[in-house]
């Protein structure tokens, strides 16, 4: 299992662009996320993240849950379906309630698509991600535009990625998010779900 520990803050394209300049070397993915969960949100309510991602065009799988200490578990695999990937997923140590969670099925209910311009920043011993995405979150109809920072402690101290984070929000006046993706996207489906969509 690895930990995921990330900071997240809201941007606009013109912080993201400033952003940027500072660093040579960018790689460019272009990502595609279907977020799962069952009829009766038995996942989320647990705090589970369950997505299937297409990063150009290859498809991972990646269960995430709440982790002691703060950050989050993830485990991923490659698969092509989510309904493949839950047992695998399961094998590699993810929560064993998954499969008794997911017996009768899960269902896309909302998604991201969004281009990712990722950096490695190496502190000392300590190494980041730094990604800047760029796209929409989505669920049915409804769309909201998605333009954020992240931080990702990939080795070493949350210090660190924490002093690093704090940094740059001083920088450029980014500020915190501490909702994930999925969490912004559900809220879209659930107002569909409630008849509160515009």
């Amino acid at each position: 299992m690895g930990i995921e520990f990330e900071l997240k803050y809201r941007a606009t394209e013109d912080i993201q662009a400033r952003i940027a300049q500072g660093i040579d070397t960018w790689q460019t993915i272009s990502m595609e996320t279907t977020y799962y969960d069952t009829p009766d949100q038995a996942l989320s309510q647990k705090w589970y993240t369950l997505r299937r991602r297409l990063e150009n065009g290859a498809s991972v799988c990646t269960l995430k849950c709440p982790a002691q200490g703060g950050g989050r578990g993830e485990w991923e695999v490659e698969a092509e379906r989510v309904e493949q990937a839950i047992p695998e997923l399961c094998k590699l140590g993810a929560p064993a309630d998954l499969r008794s969670l997911t017996r009768e099925g899960v269902m896309p209910v909302c998604g991201a698509r969004f281009t990712r311009r990722a950096a490695t920043v190496t502190l000392g011993d300590t190494v980041l991600e730094l990604a800047l995405d760029s796209g929409s979150l989505f669920s049915g109809k409804r769309q909201i535009p998605l333009c954020e920072v992240e931080v990702e402690l990939k080795q070493g101290e949350r210090a660190q990625a924490m002093a690093y984070g704090k940094l740059l929000a001083q920088k450029y006046g980014l500020v915190p998010d501490k909702k994930s993706k999925f969490r912004r996207a559900l809220a879209l489906w659930r107002e569909e779900q409630n008849g509160t969509a515009e």
